[in-house]
């Protein structure tokens, strides 16, 4: 008896275990199935349609913004960010330089572009149709953020240490879930972010189409959203925080190849 009492939960817990290999090797399947007719293509027609779009009391579109590769270009420029810009003097990342961009050359007032960062899967946000598309445009091309200038370099030392930094109630750091091998939630692998490899496999496909609930999402939400699991206050959209963040991930994924926007659970 006292045998089996030791038998039956070991042989649950093995079946637990293959029941979830099996139900991610689905989804990964599911993902090699839609890489080539994702949902996300669909926000990245939107987002086209948004960029060339007249807005704003100067009744422009987007379509001058610097992306840091000259004004109009977009091609491989998210894959290029977060970099320095001389205009504001910071280290910004795609979704904090559009907004840049809305304000100088849509006229538009930073809380009115703001009213709706993150959206839902009735109504998704401008931004999240916006970097779908700019992600797209960036298919192909090797990431290769800024690294040069010393706003950049403390951009991403800062990232680093937030990356490690312990915080919250629950004592939580961002290497507590993405530090350790063979981690994962639910059906989600937890990748080593401060290695290249998984860096790189992370970094290429985000933004992302979620599955789980029909929603694009984008990295400023993503930096957030975890912030919040850890029970610690969300940074302000568009904060030194999250961009520093950014920047110390895309540093790391450094010479993969952008694929985004991607699929995920």
């Amino acid at each position: 008896m006292r045998a089996t009492a030791f038998v039956w939960p070991l042989t649950a817990a093995i079946a637990l275990a293959t029941t979830q290999v099996a139900a991610q090797s689905r989804f990964e399947q599911y993902q090699k199935m839609v890489g080539e007719d994702s949902p996300a293509e669909l926000f990245v027609l939107v987002g086209a349609d948004l960029w060339r779009k007249k807005q704003g009391p100067k009744n422009a579109s987007l379509e001058r913004c610097d992306l840091g590769k000259g004004p109009g270009v977009v091609k491989g420029a998210y894959a290029s960010m977060p970099r320095y810009f001389k205009d504001t003097g910071n280290v910004e990342d795609p979704e904090t330089r559009v907004l840049y961009c809305m304000m100088t050359l849509q006229g538009r007032d930073r809380k009115e572009a703001l009213k709706r960062p993150f959206g839902n899967a009735d109504k998704p946000s401008e931004m999240e149709y916006l970097m779908a598309y700019l992600a797209f445009e960036s298919r192909g091309y090797k990431i290769h953020p800024g690294k040069s200038h010393p706003k950049e370099k403390r951009a991403y030392e800062l990232g680093k240490q937030l990356f490690f930094a312990r915080t919250g109630l629950w004592d939580f750091s961002c290497a507590s879930c993405h530090g350790t091998e063979g981690l994962r939630i639910r059906m989600s692998d937890l990748p080593v972010l401060s290695k290249a490899g998984p860096a790189r496999a992370a970094m290429s496909t985000w933004p992302a189409y979620r599955v789980s609930n029909s929603q694009m999402k984008t990295m400023q939400w993503r930096i957030n959203n975890c912030y919040r699991q850890m029970r610690t206050p969300e940074p302000n959209w568009g904060s030194e925080v999250v961009n520093s963040m950014h920047m110390y991930l895309m540093v790391t994924a450094e010479g993969g190849t952008y694929a985004g926007p991607g699929t995920k659970r």
